[in-house]
């Protein structure tokens, strides 16, 4: 899987701060479309001064005990998900409905203080790492990793086409698990901690633990337990 290349992130053009749109129960992963419904004023003036801009907003992830504090600045998890706005219609009350493309995972500093109703935060793009004393099975890793997330979809044409153009793409491992990610019924933690993990090896064995718990692949292939790592 490709984006376009109008929604491809170029690092070196990228100012170092994101708008933050952080949502108690959404993790966005690069290289996936998420559409979202804005409909808060203070995430419609983000958006606007988005549009306005680089079309850039930061997915961050509420962190636990956000309920206390939602209409303030409730603490996020440290790595988020930097989207570009692919697409945005306005409705006639002040709503939006946008798909945001996920370009990079990021890694937020302090929030900074703003003038703006929405938050503003400094963030240093992440670089994903595959331990080289194991590049020989990152191909095997990647095979094995697609043919069980394949078993897990349903069986019907419709749910397996876009999996097969997908290998027809001979899609990068890294890709790979941030698409298996997105698309698992996984909860908000999980996922977050997925996002954060920098580490391509251990996000494809922990799915792959993941999917063969759940009778999608045999747990010899994967390696157990696995050294899956939020760190």
């Amino acid at each position: 899987m490709s984006l376009p290349d109008d929604l491809k992130f170029d690092p070196a053009s990228f100012s170092g701060v994101v708008r933050l749109f952080p949502l108690p129960n959404l993790v966005l992963f690069p290289h996936v479309l998420q559409p979202l419904h804005i409909f808060e004023p203070r995430y419609r003036e983000m958006l606007e001064d988005a549009l306005a801009g680089d079309h850039l907003i930061a997915m961050a992830v509420l962190a636990p005990g956000w309920e206390s504090d939602y209409e303030g600045r409730p603490p996020v998890h440290p790595v988020a998900c930097l989207g570009r706005v692919a697409t945005h219609v306005a409705l006639d009350d002040g709503r939006y409905n946008v798909l945001v493309a996920g370009l990079a995972r990021v890694a937020l500093g302090e929030e900074l203080a703003s003038t703006t109703s929405f938050r503003r935060a400094p963030a240093t793009v992440c670089v994903e790492r595959y331990p080289a004393k194991y590049v020989a099975e990152r191909e095997s890793l990647q095979r094995r990793l697609f043919t069980s997330f394949r078993s897990a979809l349903p069986g019907t044409k419709e749910a397996q086409a876009p999996l097969a153009q997908l290998l027809g793409h001979e899609v990068d491992l890294g890709v790979l698990t941030d698409i298996v990610a997105y698309t698992l019924d996984l909860d908000t933690v999980r996922k977050a901690e997925l996002l954060a993990q920098l580490d391509v090896r251990k996000r494809a064995k922990w799915l792959l633990e993941h999917l063969a718990q759940r009778g999608h692949s045999s747990p010899e292939d994967v390696g157990f337990p696995p050294d899956f790592s939020a760190n």
